[in-house]
């Protein structure tokens, strides 16, 4: 039986994480946890989170947690989502706190000067709704998924990585952003498929089955 191990460091949303993988998995052993050594155990990993960077980084330190998620990104297959991605660089504007550093390149604010429209009405941020992606790279975790699908976003900050090579999905808001990344065993995502329908889902479920 796969297990995967789905991070609990006090953000938002992991139930629903859980639930998600439970449903396109039903055979796997999926738990929620704060425990480094069943993190160290699980075959799989996935960090999701909704809240601020600061917390983020705050949590993980408190909690035990950060060597042991910088070693599951080494070392076996692993999704990122929201919060997830953007712990995996380095400076971020949000409280001026400093990443995980598993990919060089910083976490910026939407630049409010950009938030504009084609029809030059003004953009919200946070960027929160569906949106399409743009598959710039194929990737084993796009099987099934059509290029330009839409996805569910919820953010204020985005990624900007030095290395363009990471860069799997882009999409358009005011900016065009990094909304996808992929390297070797890791696949972090802005968005949250875990609130997008069936192509989130169909994710999810390539991701399970994915052997990087």
């Amino acid at each position: 039986m796969t297990t995967v191990a789905v991070v609990d460091y006090g953000m938002g949303n992991l139930r629903s994480v859980a639930k998600a993988l439970e449903h396109v998995a039903p055979d796997a052993e999926v738990r929620v946890t704060a425990n480094a050594a069943e993190i160290a155990a699980a075959e799989r990993v996935v960090v999701p989170g909704q809240g601020a960077m600061p917390d983020c980084m705050r949590a993980l330190s408190e909690r035990g947690l950060r060597e042991a998620i910088v070693r599951a990104a080494r070392e076996k297959p692993f999704l990122g989502i929201c919060v997830g991605l953007q712990m995996l660089f380095g400076h971020a504007e949000e409280g001026n706190v400093t990443g995980l550093d598993v990919f060089p390149g910083r976490v910026p604010r939407f630049p409010s000067e950009c938030m504009h429209a084609a029809d030059g009405s003004r953009l919200k941020v946070p960027h929160m709704g569906w949106n399409q992606v743009r598959q710039v790279n194929p990737h084993p975790l796009w099987n099934g998924i059509a290029d330009a699908t839409r996805f569910y976003f919820v953010h204020s900050y985005y990624v900007a990585p030095t290395d363009a090579a990471c860069i799997i999905g882009e999409t358009d808001y005011g900016i065009s952003f990094t909304s996808a990344i992929a390297r070797d065993n890791i696949f972090a995502v802005q968005f949250h498929p875990e609130k997008s329908a069936q192509a989130g889902l169909a994710m999810l479920g390539n991701f399970m089955r994915w052997n990087p």
